[in-house]
């Protein structure tokens, strides 16, 4: 090789790695019934499942510098930590009903959202790729659906932020499938107590000091609608949901973000004070039923898909610490659907 061409060989690689330092490598390990998701060595999440469990969940979901953000209970008892709706754990993909079977809010088995394998696991600099499939099994043993799910752990991309992009693709496997128009689904976290509203309804703007440590619950949530409060964003589209509070003297985050590509959207949001965070873009006329704003206009979405046909999901959850602002996560959202 000439002198010349070993020299661009060199700048090349020198770039690269110029290009690479700083930004966090993304790695799984694998262990059981979980696979870790390792962002510079630190754990981030945990992709769990396992035949005790009624669906796969992610679970702590981690910030930058280690705050969590989702509850464990009741994987992990957590002393003084509420226990209320033991079905929600984590981040979480179900919904109630299909072809009459209740996969959202059951806390046995069956039904179960099984686990059937990993199809994918690439880790790399700022970022990851792990993809599973799994059946929504009924009480009877019939599949109904096949899930398949990749999810893209982000890292690097703002230093104050980790995310992860989730694309669902939910296809009727034996028979026609028909989803019923309820609240309660489907793409859903349920956040750390501290992010609850909680009664003193705190609300974080910039420039505002921050609230005591010991106030119980110090979260807002807030719309790309311009609406706060999970009273207020309740049963409303949006493109986007975020939800911010304390924990450890420092604002702590997460955001929802709905990709134009995903059914019937923008999705609709079943969000509670009491720290349900959820997309669910297939509860339309029972959210219409509940809207004091539409009370004259209800048309259930009635989703059903004959055998083979698939239905997509496309989700964005932004971890983040700081203070964020509308516009702010507005620019978030354009950078995702770009």
């Amino acid at each position: 090789m000439k002198r010349t061409a070993v020299v661009l060989v060199v700048l090349v690689l020198c770039a690269a790695a110029l290009g690479n330092a700083g930004v966090p490598k993304v790695e799984f390990v694998k262990g059981k019934n979980k696979i870790d998701v390792m962002v510079g060595g630190r754990l981030f999440t945990s992709y769990v499942y396992g035949n005790e469990l009624t669906k796969p969940m992610l679970v702590p979901l981690r910030s930058p510098s280690g705050v969590v953000v989702t509850r464990r209970n009741p994987l992990v008892e957590m002393k003084g930590g509420s226990d209320d709706h033991q079905h929600h754990v984590g981040i979480f993909f179900a919904v109630d009903k299909v072809n009459g079977t209740n996969f959202w809010n059951n806390a046995a088995l069956p039904p179960q959202i099984k686990h059937i394998k990993t199809t994918e696991m690439a880790g790399g600099a700022g970022k990851g790729k792990l993809a599973a499939v799994m059946h929504w099994i009924d009480q009877n043993g019939n599949v109904l659906l096949e899930e398949n799910r990749t999810m893209v752990f982000l890292a690097g991309e703002n230093e104050d932020e980790y995310a992860i992009d989730v694309s669902i693709d939910l296809t009727a496997r034996q028979t026609e499938v028909a989803f019923e128009d309820i609240e309660e689904g489907v793409f859903a976290v349920r956040v750390a107590d501290c992010l609850r509203e909680g009664d003193s309804n705190e609300i974080l703007k910039p420039g505002k000091p921050l609230p005591e440590e010991s106030v119980s619950g110090t979260g807002r949530y807030f719309s790309s609608n311009g609406d706060e409060t999970a009273k207020n964003i309740w049963g409303k589209r949006a493109r986007w949901v975020a939800l911010q509070g304390i924990r450890n003297g420092k604002v702590v985050g997460i955001a929802i973000l709905n990709h134009p590509a995903s059914i019937n959207y923008p999705t609709y949001w079943h969000v509670r004070s009491y720290g349900l965070f959820s997309a669910n873009p297939l509860g339309q006329g029972d959210f219409q039923r509940q809207s004091k704003y539409k009370k004259n206009l209800v048309q259930p979405l009635r989703l059903t898909l004959k055998q083979g046909q698939k239905a997509h999901f496309r989700f964005l959850v932004v971890v983040y610490e700081g203070i964020r602002t509308t516009g702010q996560m507005e620019k978030r959202f354009r950078e995702f659907v770009k």
